[in-house]
């Protein structure tokens, strides 16, 4: 880093991130130049995706590229409101999901076209149901194969499924 670049903290929301690209932009709250988001940064935090909507806290450098994201700070996931109601979530609240232990757990697949994927938790041979809402609203916009995730898990109605996903490192935490 160049000795001249200054270090701000600042908060913004995702515009977009795409993990197969290695990067994506942050809006300022405020207004201001985008800030560009690299993967290594986010993987620095912990995590290999963000979802659009999603609050960042993050320190900044400005370069002669424009502003780039040197730290994250915090992510906060999107205001559930706006997001796509699950048929096996309908009745579930945040008291609810809270109450759910969190499992250690590896990725086995998830396709985001398809908007759903499976997960073993260890120590268990059934898998779990992954949809990409329950990724939304936990903050995160894909996954990849092998990935080491921490969930809570609930029954649904046609097996157990992934209610709240977040990274290995933010589940120990």
């Amino acid at each position: 880093m160049d000795s001249d670049a200054s270090i701000t903290t600042l908060t913004g929301q995702v515009k977009w991130f795409d993990p197969t690209k290695g990067f994506g932009f942050v809006m300022r709250d405020g207004g201001g130049a985008d800030v560009l988001l690299h993967a290594n940064v986010l993987r620095n935090f912990g995590q290999g995706s963000v979802v659009e909507g999603a609050t960042i806290e993050m320190t900044v450098i400005s370069t002669p590229r424009g502003y780039q994201a040197e730290r994250i700070i915090s992510i906060t996931p999107p205001d559930h409101a706006t997001l796509v109601p699950l048929a096996d979530m309908e009745d579930v609240t945040a008291e609810d999901i809270a109450r759910c232990p969190l499992e250690p757990a590896r990725i086995k697949w998830f396709d985001k076209a398809k908007g759903f994927g499976f997960a073993n938790v260890f120590g268990r041979d059934d898998d779990i149901f992954v949809h990409i809402e329950v990724l939304r609203r936990s903050g995160l916009a894909d996954l990849a194969t092998g990935e080491a995730v921490a969930m809570r898990v609930m029954e649904g109605r046609r097996g157990r499924m992934a209610i709240e996903v977040m990274s290995w490192d933010m589940g120990l935490k």
